[in-house]
């Protein structure tokens, strides 16, 4: 059984080392970079933030099994694997703890962007004490765009901070706004309502053809000037040039950003000099999360290695 990890060694909070360790029989190999030029002689891939398209399915021989560590597909060609009978899986967020280290990650980037973290840089630098004055979360409303795994986690997490939460969600949730701990629930029609109630938008949703770029000039106009954007789920869900246009003019106060539009992003891009609290796609990198994560991939591998059926799949 061969493996091929699309990532350098050290990617992903040494994933790499404990699935070896998880699968001592089983030979991986890390591509060293986020390219794959050929699938040839490997029976599962793990495809990190490579792209898998049909071109590059073309040069699997043996590929049984394309197996995400993480839960995000976006960069699958699923039906071009579908065809070529090549399972594809994830690991669900809400079963490995990634949707907890998310959540709290999001709170992280509240808190740095609501307590000014450069101003307090530049308060250490210059040697003045009490600078700058910040905003408390309390009292504040929190707007979620997305209320699966990772922003039920960010729910249960932010009841403690006494603030207001407002949410909207794709499909009909069962329960309904008071259950799930929000004061309301709209659908994707009431995005604007949304981004004008909320102090904090907080991206916890899927990238698909209809999320694409959900965040552009129209919708962050909608924003409150003293507004926060917070995007932990993917780059694409935000139009890079119209989130510099709000930052620039003031339209937003501020962007905490986990994910970007090429990663990993130039740190040289201008954005960066605006009012960004930036980490590098680590929002599920956890001791708790790998865990869970490699407990799952492991298992997938085992099943197939066995010719039996992997969990999760989506194809």
């Amino acid at each position: 059984m061969r493996v091929l990890f699309a990532a350098p060694e050290d990617a992903w909070g040494g994933f790499l080392h404990q699935i070896r360790t998880e699968l001592p029989d089983v030979e991986i190999e890390a591509t060293g970079g986020f390219e794959v030029s050929s699938l040839e002689g490997f029976d599962v891939l793990i495809p990190t933030m490579t792209r898998i398209t049909e071109d590059l399915l073309r040069t699997a021989d043996r590929l049984k099994l394309i197996q995400q560590c993480g839960a995000g597909l976006e960069g699958v060609d699923i039906p071009a694997a579908r065809d070529r009978g090549i399972r594809v899986a994830n690991v669900p967020t809400d079963i490995s703890g990634n949707a907890d280290s998310v959540a709290e990650l999001a709170i992280y980037l509240m808190i740095g962007l609501s307590r000014d973290f450069r101003g307090m840089a530049r308060s250490l630098e210059a040697g003045k004490m009490g600078e700058p004055r910040g905003r408390a979360l309390s009292g504040k409303t929190v707007g979620l765009v997305g209320l699966g795994g990772i922003g039920r986690a960010l729910i249960q997490r932010l009841r403690g901070f006494d603030v207001r939460m407002v949410g909207i969600r794709r499909r009909e949730p069962l329960e309904g706004p008071a259950e799930l701990g929000l004061e309301w629930i709209g659908t994707p029609r009431d995005l604007a309502e949304l981004l004008g109630r909320s102090d904090y938008v907080v991206l916890c949703l899927p990238l698909t053809p209809e999320t694409l770029h959900l965040m552009d000039d129209k919708t962050l106009a909608y924003m409150k000037r003293e507004a926060f954007l917070i995007n932990l789920s993917r780059g694409g869900l935000v139009d890079r040039d119209a989130l510099e246009r709000a930052l620039a003019s003031g339209a937003i106060a501020g962007a905490g950003l986990d994910v970007f539009w090429d990663e990993p992003p130039d740190p040289r891009d201008p954005i960066f000099a605006h009012n960004v609290l930036a980490t590098p796609h680590v929002a599920g990198s956890t001791d708790i999360s790998i865990r869970g994560i490699v407990r799952v991939v492991a298992e997938n591998i085992r099943r197939i290695e066995q010719n039996g059926e992997p969990r999760f799949c989506a194809c």
